[in-house]
């Protein structure tokens, strides 16, 4: 049994033979095609393409000029990139517990946290489920960016709205397991004229032109650099792989749907926990996770893998991690819904294309084998 199965094959191998038998690999005319695509499936006049959702977030960080005596909001429970991004600008990473329920950062708790330093934002739709980024909106000084982490969810939606509706920024990411791939990668998309000017600078080293541009028209064109930028652009050979699946994801979410609808119709009256969907969310079902008391969280795992079912933990609490616990003196009282999920948590296979018999067996081994550790 597999944990994850991305949905690629040899035949999309023909994507990148095509761009082999071009003179350019770098970002160039394919990842141009790609943005655009993204731009209409995200109705955003802008769309950037970057390698990685972590580097595409140090590159918005320091085109919003973002860095040493600035606070940025984080929810306690995310993948460490959301708060490893804030670290390295020289800038704060403010947490801030999620709902224990729902596992996302409120409006509220959000404003609550807001003080004259705050700069942003950082709001994560946690396993596929987005965020009441409008609200967040309403709930925080005018002066404080929104930077969504959309790394779980790229087809998700919350009353009928994709990302980057009421944000000044979403970021995605295009990593081996997500629901759209390339291995690593990822986009930022924008409706800011002027930040997307600026965060086309701040992708590749803060140059004023990527190498595409610098020999438009069979001329070279010279460059400078005005601000600090990383190296965060995505290679055409990587690019090629996205067009297929941007096409396809609303006709591929249903059967992601069906996969998780049949762990939660399974595990709806046992005792283990599971996040609860928001009625005005259509979730992009990433991932499945489970919660367990914490005593038994390990055993669990081992009961698991000794049936023959993969499973891992996403995601503890960050800032009681021991960078953020030693730096910043964090226990897990300060954020107690976070602490209580991520000391718990453990992650289902579930893919696209999932045998039915594979799922059947995760389902009747969390019955025969977690269920009694639980009791």
């Amino acid at each position: 049994m597999q944990f994850y199965r991305h949905g690629l094959s040899g035949a999309d191998a023909k994507a990148i033979a095509d761009v082999l038998d071009t003179p350019f690999l770098t970002s160039g005319s394919v990842g141009k095609k790609v943005e655009a695509m993204l731009c209409a499936f995200f109705e955003t006049p802008h769309a950037l393409l970057v390698n990685s959702w972590t580097n595409g977030a140090l590159a918005a960080l320091l085109a919003m000029d973002i860095g040493p005596g600035d606070e940025v909001i984080v929810p306690a429970q995310t993948f460490i990139a959301t708060a490893n991004m804030v670290e390295l600008v020289g800038a704060k990473p403010v947490f801030v517990d999620v709902d224990a329920d729902t596992l996302l950062l409120t409006p509220a708790a959000a404003a609550a946290a807001v003080t004259a330093r705050t700069k942003a934002c950082i709001p994560v739709h946690m396993y596929g489920l987005m965020c009441d980024i409008k609200g967040l909106r309403a709930a925080l000084p005018a002066s404080v960016r929104i930077i969504e982490d959309c790394a779980h969810c790229f087809e998700g939606t919350r009353n009928g709205e994709l990302s980057g509706r009421h944000s000044d920024m979403a970021i995605f990411s295009f990593y081996a397991t997500k629901n759209v791939t390339c291995g690593e990668g990822g986009a930022i998309v924008l409706r800011d004229p002027d930040l997307y000017a600026t965060l086309q600078q701040t992708r590749l080293h803060g140059m004023s032109a990527i190498a595409a541009d610098r020999f438009k028209s069979g001329q070279y064109r010279h460059w400078d650099m005005g601000r600090l930028g990383v190296k965060a652009n995505l290679p055409d050979l990587l690019a090629a792989l996205l067009p297929g699946q941007i096409e396809t994801i609303r006709a591929r979410l249903p059967a992601r749907t069906a996969l998780a609808d049949r762990y939660r119709d399974a595990f709806a009256n046992l005792p283990i926990r599971l996040q609860r969907l928001d009625p005005d969310c259509v979730s992009a079902e990433h991932l499945f996770p489970i919660h367990v008391k914490p005593a038994v969280r390990d055993a669990a795992i081992a009961a698991l893998n000794a049936a023959g079912v993969p499973v891992t933990v996403n995601y503890r609490s960050v800032p009681t991690l021991t960078y953020y616990r030693e730096k910043y003196g964090y226990g897990p009282k300060d954020f107690p819904n976070s602490w209580a999920w991520g000391e718990g948590e453990i992650s289902l296979p579930l893919w696209p294309g999932m045998p039915d018999e594979d799922q059947a067996k995760v389902i009747e081994t969390i019955k025969t084998a977690v269920v009694p550790l639980c009791r």
